[in-house]
């Protein structure tokens, strides 16, 4: 089954207390491209992702971006400074006494004073963290897999229609292509004819001039490759390897021989076909672009 490089995956859990969101994006691309986006305190995810997408995406430009939250704050760990506290209270009371204030002190003025609180970040088990985060990339890349095979289904159903085109203009050709020899005898024994007047035409030099002229115009070799590269084309889409660059391949080759065909035939019909097949031939070469 072939994949389009276009695709887009999303998942977000809640796991072991971090709200994990990652995303999936990617275009067509010729080459393997990655990016990834993390919080920078987590940047030592960036090369275990990338592996992981890698495992199953060979061609693209690959976007992920990642975004964890710690919902529980199991990674927050606060300390009071009693020994500045007491401080604190002596100096309120010492005040009071002095000034003859009533003692109102209470937990929640002494609060007030935010240099007696310490907040620190626990450190994390980094294996935790990427198990965690691993378990929701997995189910993302599996989204992304699935509407790049769905594409996939789409671009195969249009090439395949453009392959029977093509595949009905070239018999068009192989049917035409023996008349022109005809209508090429038939209009040099005309005018033959008019130029010696009433001597009589040589039969033999029109057969011989026929005969050379049938070998610079034939595109028997030609169809037939034309008909080859078109089955090879269909093979390839019908299995479940990594082929895009095979098609690119084939596509230049099928439009080399609908070139050739253009390049000697000298019939007016025929050649419009030509220029049919070409565009049949652009058009699918804009579809192969995105495919992996």
């Amino acid at each position: 089954m072939i994949r389009s490089m276009t695709g887009y995956g999303r998942e977000r859990e809640l796991v072991n207390g971090r709200d994990i969101l990652i995303e999936i994006k990617s275009v067509n691309h010729r080459y393997n491209e990655y990016y990834v986006k993390l919080p920078r305190v987590y940047s030592y995810l960036e090369e275990p992702l990338k592996k992981l997408v890698q495992e199953n995406i060979s061609r693209g430009k690959v976007e992920i971006s990642v975004t964890i939250v710690n919902v529980s704050a199991t990674d927050t760990k606060i300390e009071v400074d009693t020994a500045l506290a007491g401080e604190y209270i002596n100096a309120m009371r010492k005040a009071n006494m002095e000034l003859g204030l009533m003692d109102d002190l209470s937990l929640s003025r002494i609060m007030r004073f935010q240099d007696i609180f310490t907040v620190t970040k626990a450190v994390e088990d980094t294996d935790a963290v990427w198990n965690d985060v691993k378990s929701v990339a997995e189910k993302a890349v599996s989204g992304f897999l699935s509407m790049r095979e769905a594409e996939g289904v789409k671009l195969k159903e249009d090439i395949s229609g453009r392959l029977s085109t093509i595949e009905d203009m070239v018999s068009k050709i192989e049917q035409a292509a023996p008349e022109m020899t005809k209508l090429y005898m038939d209009k040099l024994y005309s005018k033959l004819s008019e130029l010696l007047c009433d001597q009589s035409v040589d039969e033999q030099r029109i057969l011989t001039e026929a005969a050379i002229f049938s070998e610079k115009t034939a595109v028997d070799e030609e169809t037939v490759r034309l008909r080859s590269h078109i089955s090879q084309f269909r093979s390839l889409l019908d299995t479940e390897d990594i082929v895009g660059r095979k098609l690119d391949f084939i596509i230049q080759e099928m439009n080399r021989e609908a070139n050739t065909i253009g390049s000697k035939v000298q019939s007016l019909d025929i050649t419009r076909v030509v220029i049919d097949i070409k565009s049949e031939i652009e058009k699918i070469r804009e579809q192969v672009q995105n495919i992996e």
